[in-house]
């Protein structure tokens, strides 16, 4: 670390220049030439990836669905509505994409008994992901259109969805603006501020460039870019910040600019290096859920990390080198210090180790009680349900649920390979109790498949439905049939993904805290510390799930936060949730424990090295989380439920671990535990490489 940041401050202009054109052709091919989103979270051998490969097969035309929900207060029988249905049928089959349309006139159950509501069954020529967002948006137009005196017509599916809720847009804007201006009350420089914010601005956009060229190889989903976004921007600014305090620390100690450059680089940036490499290790380990986009999701996560990472000891010791001395010029009024050191941290630190028994007791207790509502955590994806008011989704699901129930806006498609025999599982399916209704079978074109649709009385994220798709599979459709069939769908691809999450949620946890473990205890030399990092991470991370669940689930002032109702945790947001949130967590724990440590090796006793290490990391970290903080929340004023579950979690337990567990937790429990805070076996010390210093 000493060489490297000797080489890029006394090479910066080789260094910038280097920089300033790999990242501009990485940007210009990677946004350039972005690879396709892919959202078909049914991939692997579950039944309902199954059963879309076989529709894939042998119903060429049939892709993804959209539904065209008509409500007319006359009735939709009536000659002039059903002309102006009519109508639309033969606009929506003129739009590009669609390949079938069945129209509720040929199908009683598409009309609903009071004979007002009727809704027609469209199929795409290909999945959601690859319909251009202006096709569909011009498809939502021309139908709303159409309404009037008294009809209303409406769209949903997963194409309307996407295109009824975009991510990204302004909010990563807004969240740079909030860092900019919390780096500003924290250096009180326009230099000092805006060091970081360039060093992350080159590592997020080489970052991303990379992981829209990466789709590619890793075809990834639509909400990849946003995890990747909000990870990198958090810590990326992050990481900056922390070098460029100890770089400050160091011009305030009597050190010239270049060595102040390495002792930043070999201190900080060293810590950088590990908490880096924490968090792409923790995201890697969403491989052994052994599911393609969350592969993908981790991945480009992970890249997005690295470049931040990369960037931080190699782009700034170069800007560290064209500031010098003048890091601390343009001071605005009244805001920052110089001085990194914080008294109210000293003697906030005096007051925990002086009851180190009752903060410890009063902090778990307080983690403890947030954990509570996670117990009863139900998980779901999203659906129309959950989308703004006045969207054409949210509206065809409210007429299709006030007319047929909320099923009817997520079927079950019930397929088999062979052309005949299947309507036995459809008298079967249809006598079930939970099916509202069944359509006819029907045969593909090639004559060796069929396949017909079941309406459950029960919406996707109702808890009912889950288990009605297990009976339909492991109980109706065998006692049916001998045929192989197979059960897809939204419905069933929800079903099948939570039990996908439940059987190796286990192996993932195992395996992020066990790497974690390892890198911690390579970095501070202590097998206690790296223990109790783990568990008080663990401690956070509940604290978070309980919290998001009481808000998005319970509904708790979800409204004030942009939930429109009460909803299931989408089920990949707490999946993504841990392994971030672990490695963000280490992070935290790296620049604290290190600074602690060297006060150690200095030769420091265990109470005075925690309040020095304290004294001199709590602005910065207090600074850091703020940063992360309002960098998630900026996700609320998207219109993705998902996305905003998964930014609020973060935000949450960030805000928690900054606080509670490194301003409590870490310093009462290493106050109790004493010189066991160092207990390293021998064996296990000669296997370690040395402290730096």
């Amino acid at each position: 670390m000493s060489s490297l940041a000797r080489f890029c401050y006394r090479r910066r202009w080789l260094v910038l220049l280097l920089w300033i054109v790999g990242a501009a052709a990485v940007i210009f091919v990677g946004f350039g030439f972005a690879a396709p989103a892919d959202n078909d979270f049914t991939g692997g051998k579950a039944d309902s990836a199954l059963a879309a490969d076989v529709a894939e097969e042998h119903f060429p035309d049939q892709g993804d669905s959209v539904t065209l929900v008509a409500r007319a207060d006359r009735g939709v029988t009536d000659p002039a509505v059903r002309a102006r249905v009519d109508t639309v049928l033969a606009l929506v089959k003129g739009a590009p994409h669609i390949g079938s349309v069945t129209s509720p006139y040929t199908a009683a159950q598409q009309v609903s008994r009071d004979g007002r509501t009727a809704f027609a069954q469209i199929f795409m020529d290909t999945t959601a992901d690859k319909v251009p967002v202006a096709d569909t948006k011009k498809l939502i137009s021309d139908v709303r259109g159409s309404s009037g005196d008294g009809v209303r017509f409406a769209l949903d599916g997963g194409a309307v969805q996407t295109a009824e809720t975009p991510g990204g847009g302004s909010t990563e804007g807004i969240g740079l603006l909030a860092a900019v201006i919390i780096l500003l009350v924290t250096f009180g420089s326009l230099p000092a501020m805006g060091l970081p914010i360039v060093t992350a601005l080159f590592g997020i956009g080489t970052g991303l460039a990379l992981t829209d060229l990466l789709g590619y190889l890793f075809p990834a989903p639509s909400f990849s870019p946003i995890v990747a976004g909000l990870i990198g921007l958090g810590v990326g600014v992050d990481y900056a910040l922390f070098i460029v305090t100890r770089y400050r620390e160091g011009l305030e100690d009597g050190l010239d600019p270049e060595e102040a450059t390495v002792t930043s680089l070999v201190t900080s940036g060293r810590a950088v290096l590990f908490a880096g490499t924490t968090v792409v290790i923790a995201m890697l380990g969403l491989l052994v859920m052994r599911q393609s986009l969350l592969t993908a999701t981790a991945i480009a996560a992970s890249v997005a990390v690295m470049m931040t990472v990369i960037t931080a000891i190699t782009l700034l010791p170069a800007l560290l080198g064209f500031t010098g001395r003048g890091i601390n010029r343009f001071r605005l009024p009244l805001l920052g210090r110089t001085r990194t050191a914080s008294p109210l941290a000293t003697r906030w630190a005096g007051v925990i180790q002086r009851r180190p028994v009752v903060s410890l007791v009063a902090a778990s207790a307080v983690l403890l009680i947030l954990a509570v509502p996670a117990l009863s955590m139900r998980l779901s994806f999203t659906d129309s349900s959950n989308l703004p008011s006045g969207t054409s989704g949210h509206t065809a699901h409210r007429l299709l649920a006030e007319g047929f129930g909320p099923g009817y806006d997520a079927p079950l498609f019930i397929i088999a390979e062979s052309g005949s025999g299947l309507q036995p599982v459809a008298d079967a399916v249809r006598a079930t109790p939970g099916i509202a209704s069944v359509t006819p079978v029907f045969t593909s074109p090639d004559g060796q498949a069929s396949q017909f649709i079941a309406y459950p009385r029960t919406a996707q994220q109702d808890a009912a439905t889950p288990r009605l798709v297990t009976e339909l599979r492991d109980t109706v459709i065998p006692r049916a049939t001998a045929l192989r069939v197979h059960v897809g769908g939204p419905n069933a691809g929800t079903a099948d993904f939570a039990h996908e999450v439940g059987v190796r949620l286990p192996w993932l946890i195992a395996i992020v805290i066990g790497l974690s473990l390892l890198i911690l205890l390579v970095l501070v030399r202590s097998v206690t510390i790296a223990i109790k990092a783990a568990l008080m991470t663990l401690l956070s991370i509940g604290a978070a799930y309980g919290v998001l669940t009481a808000i998005v689930q319970w509904g708790w002032g979800g409204e004030l936060l942009g939930f429109t109702t009460a909803m299931p945790i989408t089920t990949w947001v707490p999946l993504f949730m841990f392994p971030i949130l672990f490695g963000l967590s280490t992070d935290y724990e790296v620049f604290l424990i290190a600074r602690i440590r060297e006060e150690y090796d200095k030769g420091a006793g265990t109470r005075d090295a925690v309040t020095a290490g304290l004294a001199r990391t709590a602005r910065v970290i207090t600074a850091a989380a703020a940063i992360m903080v309002m960098v998630f929340l900026t996700v609320l004023l998207g219109a993705d439920p998902a996305v905003k579950q998964f930014g609020l979690g973060l935000a949450v337990a960030v805000l928690i671990d900054a606080t509670v567990v490194r301003m409590v937790l870490v310093p009462a429990l290493m106050e109790l535990l004493g010189v066991w805070n160092w207990w390293l076996p021998r064996p296990l010390a000669r296997l370690l490489p040395a402290p730096a210093h």
